[in-house]
């Protein structure tokens, strides 16, 4: 197994902004972001890493922004380091297959989560509320039930600590009636459209999150797209509702972290050889599923 790469360090390009797996450098007109494999649960960066992890997002971010543009445009600009700028060349091997080079846009300070099914946080305010930010739901639901239609439940962007479940009427007051009605309508049409294709791969898209930001009046949608890290991805020919699902992203490493007596907090537990090596290999069979393509 390859060895992590925890984080990067471009000796002159300018230090990177780190969030909780991406290194983002300010490269004047245009950002350069680059996927580590560092690996976040429960809101907390784990001291252990997940080899070609960063690879795998970037892979199946690109995959799915290219298949949804006629949706909503987004914004790279560069994928192949043999194009990118000559300051970079000397890091091609590092930034080879888990970094783009994009525009810069601002970017809105919401999360927009769609979920088509009921499980994690969705699955916990429902026991709790019958409800999920907001929006009530029938009685009778299970963990994993298929909603009657998908929602959209929007949640704050922290730059640390954990994003909180808001309303749509909050979202509005955050970034305004208008933006709140057209990043809702793409999220949810995205959510359609990605789920469509990816059922016809065997695999149910159970939840996602996107985020959007504004190139002049233009909404873009930025960062990630339908990846292990953002979205639940569960096998549909083993799909039962009525508890955990088999699952193609990080809820190897969210199960075996709940089995601990830890509570949450900075700083996280090493994770055991076999765990990495376990959710490496989820991460690498989603992509090739989905995209038909090795990593």
């Amino acid at each position: 197994m390859n060895k992590a790469l925890r984080e990067t360090n471009l000796t002159g390009v300018g230090q990177p902004k780190r969030g909780k797996v991406r290194d983002v450098y300010d490269l004047g007109d245009k950002l350069l972001i680059v996927a580590s494999d560092r690996l976040s649960a429960f809101d907390v960066v784990l001291p252990t890493g997940i080899p070609d992890k960063g690879k795998v997002l970037t892979k199946l971010s690109v995959f799915w922004f290219k298949k949804m543009e006629p949706i909503v445009k987004n914004h790279i600009l560069e994928t192949d380091v043999d194009k990118y700028p000559e300051s970079l060349r000397d890091y091609s091997d590092v930034l080879r297959d888990r970094s783009m080079i994009v525009k810069k846009a601002k970017v809105l300070p919401v999360e927009c989560v769609v979920r088509g099914y009921l499980s994690g946080s969705g699955w916990k305010d429902y026991r709790e509320t019958g409800s999920v930010c907001g929006i009530t739901l029938p009685h009778g639901l299970v963990e994993s039930s298929k909603l009657e239609r998908p929602i959209f439940t929007p949640t704050t962007k922290a730059e640390e600590g954990h994003d909180l479940s808001i309303s749509s009427k909050e979202m509005v007051n955050i970034v305004g009636h208008d933006l709140a009605t057209r990043v809702t309508d793409l999220s949810l049409r995205i959510y359609a459209k990605a789920s469509e294709m990816a059922e016809t791969k065997g695999i149910i898209i159970a939840d996602t999150k996107f985020e959007f930001g504004m190139l002049g009046d233009e909404i873009i949608v930025v960062d990630e797209m339908l990846t292990p890290d953002s979205s639940r991805f569960w096998s549909k020919s083993g799909y039962k509702p009525g508890g955990p699902q088999d699952s193609y992203d990080k809820q190897i490493v969210r199960d075996y972290l709940n089995t601990l007596d830890w509570d949450k907090t900075y700083p996280g537990p090493e994770l055991p050889s076999g765990i990495a090596e376990r959710t490496r290999t989820r991460y690498i069979e989603i992509l090739e599923i989905l995209t038909g393509k090795a990593l």
